[in-house]
């Protein structure tokens, strides 16, 4: 089992830079893959940047099957979206980043995706659904966006206060 690493919240500046590229698909990039997967598991979430634990590579796991027990992990090098349909879907997003705090993101139904697997190998691929806006939501977070950007100013503000007191309070017991 993969050692988990610390997730890290709003409003850390971190969660605002741009991910670098991933250049080489190797042994530490693979450990740290696994690493994401078990610290999304034990989160638990359905999603994981690497920018989400303190890592600004272009990387990311995610893992939307339900079925009990069995982890299908799959992640995503250098994801890019290379189209994108006209046709919306709205979820009600969660993050890890922002603790027990939902709100409801239009994004596009159906994306078609450029990326690199575990191994390296290039594949482009299309998804819907729950896959879909997953994928977005993580894109986002490499691209420093975190899903109450899309929020008024005014909730976002809110949200981002109580996420900080919440983590405060939970340091100091």
């Amino acid at each position: 089992m993969a050692q988990p690493l610390t997730i890290i919240n709003v409003p850390d500046p971190l969660l605002k830079t741009i991910s670098q590229e991933v250049l080489r698909v190797d042994d530490a990039l693979k450990k740290l893959m696994d690493q994401m997967a078990e610290t999304m598991y034990r989160a638990p979430g359905i999603g994981l940047a690497a920018i989400q634990v303190s890592v600004p590579k272009r990387l990311l796991v995610i893992d939307t099957s339900d079925k009990e027990g069995e982890q299908t992990p799959q992640f995503f090098i250098n994801p890019k979206v290379v189209w994108s349909s006209e046709e919306t879907n709205i979820y009600n997003e969660g993050c890890l980043s922002v603790p027990e705090h939902y709100a409801e993101v239009e994004r596009p139904a159906e994306i078609r995706l450029e990326y690199l697997d575990y191994n390296g190998v290039p594949h482009v691929s299309l998804f819907d659904g729950l896959d879909a806006t997953c994928l977005q939501h993580e894109i986002d977070h490499l691209d420093g966006i975190v899903f109450i950007d899309y929020l008024s100013k005014l909730k976002r503000n809110m949200i981002v206060k109580k996420v900080a007191k919440a983590t405060k309070d939970a340091v100091v017991l």
